[in-house]
């Protein structure tokens, strides 16, 4: 009893030690954001009080009336670039979805030549960083006529994404196992619809990470747009951020407010998605 008596105290010191640890961890990771939520409702000078003020002494919504109601210095057109950001990076993500499923599910699948050295260029295009391609496309993109436009955007995006959609599906699509689909076949199916009845639903969690990090980096990008947009019928929220900076002064408060914005629709997608990752991840499991 004795012995069974100290196991369990040193399971419920490891368990609690291990939660504490937990908690620290994350702490630390959403400081920064909370941070963000907590500057965009105290006063200028708090934000740049040192010692910093960790506890607002007053909170107020200003910054966030302002952005939307278009006045003071913080009256930018914040559903101009929202809708474009929505815009922009859905259709992007969907693209690359699509573009990503397509070239995954060959690589995994099927043998041609020069396989590995495609897949190892597609790869090597992610070491690029997209600050180095926004001079080539601002020249390329000036002479197609397509600067300051949502199809600009989206074709950079896209080709932004698509090797990392295409390397994160192959390896789930790797992990299917061919003889499901092939039982499908002599089942009666035709190839379609053994991918979209068998491989598809097993391989969706994998489509699903994709899209979400497709989504993000889109949705947050800021090199790119920065440079291929100039008005308000294409910026995106990051480079509207900008508009908050002057010649000597930024306004701190309403940067932060729209940054506030900005993170909202990405927690909600994750949170959204993560439930079908999840499930997707537990049915595959129980299926196999």
């Amino acid at each position: 009893m004795d012995r069974n008596a100290a196991h369990r105290m040193k399971r419920g010191l490891f368990k609690a030690t291990h939660l504490i640890l937990l908690f620290l961890a994350m702490a630390i990771i959403c400081l920064p954001g909370l941070w963000i939520v907590l500057s965009s409702l105290r006063p200028t000078v708090e934000i740049m009080a040192k010692p910093p003020v960790w506890i607002p002494r007053q909170i107020s919504f200003d910054a966030y009336v302002a952005m939307f109601s278009g006045v003071g210095q913080g009256g930018i057109p914040v559903i101009d670039y929202f809708t474009n950001s929505l815009i922009i990076s859905v259709t992007s993500t969907v693209i690359a979805l699509a573009v990503g499923m397509a070239g995954g599910y060959a690589f995994a699948r099927y043998r041609f030549a020069f396989k590995s050295s495609i897949f190892l260029g597609f790869m090597l295009t992610r070491t690029v960083p997209g600050i180095a391609l926004s001079l080539p496309l601002f020249f390329v993109y000036a002479k197609l006529g397509i600067i300051d436009t949502h199809f600009g955007l989206i074709l950079a995006y896209v080709a932004l994404n698509v090797p990392f959609t295409i390397w994160l599906i192959d390896g789930f699509f790797r992990q299917v196992p061919k003889d499901l689909a092939e039982a499908a076949q002599i089942d009666g199916c035709t190839r379609w619809q053994a991918f979209w009845q068998v491989e598809f639903p097993l391989a969706r969690p994998g489509i699903a990470s994709a899209g979400i990090f497709a989504f993000l980096i889109s949705w947050n990008e800021f090199a790119l747009a920065s440079q291929l947009t100039r008005s308000t019928s294409s910026k995106t929220l990051p480079v509207g951020l900008l508009d908050y900076t002057a010649e000597f002064t930024i306004d701190w408060r309403g940067m932060c407010a729209l940054a506030v914005v900005m993170i909202i629709p990405a927690l909600t997608l994750t949170f959204i998605v993560q439930k079908h990752l999840v499930s997707g991840l537990t049915s595959g499991a129980v299926k196999g």
